[in-house]
C-alpha cells in the first residue's frame, strides 16, 4: 500500500530554512518543558495550565499548515498501519497474556460495564498521548532532523521520560515510544497506535509488582502513592 509524502515529511527533507527549523526546535523545547512542569508542579499549583499548553499545540498545527490526515487523524494509513502495528503487538502481548494466566495474575473473566468503561476511559488517554508524541512531537521533529532513526529515538527518549520515575512505564514507554514513531513515520496514522498502546497498558499495570508500578502514577504522584 502506498503512502503519500506529508508536508511535514517534505519540510524533513531539507526545504526548511535553518532558522525555520532553529525556531521550530526552540518551539518544541518549550512545550515539551511545559509539559514536564505541568507533570511535576504545575497540576498542584496551575491546575489549568494545560489549557494554554494545548492552545500552544493547536496554534502550532495551524502555523505550519498541516491536516488532519498530517496529524494522523484520517482513515487513511489506518489499514497498513494497523498491519504493521497489530502483528507486533500480538507477538509482544501473546506471552505476556499466557504468563498471567499461568501464574494466575490474570483471570478470564466476562466484562462487565465497569471494565469497559475503563478500557475506553484509557483508551481516550492513550490516544490523546499518541497525538502529542506522533501528530505534534514527531512532526515537529521531522522539520528539524532528517534521519527517520534518530527522531524515532527521541519521540521514545521524550515519551519515556514523561513517565519518570516509574520505573516500569519508562522502560516501556520509551521502547514503545520508538516502535510506534517507526510506524508512525511509514503510515501516518495514530488510530492503531493508540489501540496497542492501551492494551499494553492494560496488561503492564495487571502484571506488573505493585510495589513498583504504583498504580501507573508517574511524577511526585509516584512518590505519594499509599501515603494517607
Amino acid at each position: 500500500m502506498s503512502t503519500k509524502t506529508s508536508q511535514p515529511e517534505i519540510v524533513s527533507s531539507g526545504a526548511a530554512s535553518p532558522a525555520a527549523r532553529l525556531a521550530t526546535a526552540i518551539e518544541l523545547l518549550l512545550v515539551y518543558a511545559g509539559i514536564l512542569l505541568y507533570i511535576w508542579r504545575w497540576q498542584f499549583t496551575y491546575p489549568r495550565a494545560w489549557i494554554p499548553l494545548l492552545a500552544m499545540v493547536l496554534a502550532s498545527h495551524v502555523v505550519h499548515g498541516e491536516s488532519l490526515h498530517d496529524l494522523g487523524l484520517t482513515w487513511r494509513g489506518l489499514r497498513a498501519s494497523a498491519g504493521v502495528i497489530f502483528p507486533l503487538a500480538v507477538a509482544v502481548y501473546i506471552p505476556l497474556l499466557l504468563y498471567g494466566l499461568a501464574s494466575r495474575t490474570l483471570t478470564l473473566t466476562m466484562p462487565n460495564r465497569r471494565s469497559l468503561v475503563m478500557l475506553a476511559t484509557y483508551g481516550v488517554w492513550c490516544l490523546f498521548q499518541q497525538y502529542l508524541a506522533q501528530s505534534y512531537i514527531h512532526n515537529r521533529l521531522m522539520c528539524v532532523f532528517r534521519s527517520r532513526h534518530l527522531r524515532s529515538l527521541l519521540v521514545g527518549l521524550m515519551f519515556g521520560a514523561a513517565h519518570i520515575p516509574n520505573p516500569i512505564l519508562l522502560v516501556a514507554t520509551s521502547l514503545g515510544g520508538f516502535v510506534l514513531a517507526e510506524v508512525f513515520a511509514r503510515h501516518r496514522n495514530i488510530w492503531p497506535l493508540a489501540l496497542a498502546q492501551a492494551v499494553g497498558g492494560f496488561l503492564i499495570a495487571a502484571l506488573s509488582p505493585p510495589a513498583l508500578i504504583h498504580n501507573m502514577r508517574v511524577g511526585p504522584g509516584y512518590f505519594t502513592y499509599g501515603l494517607r
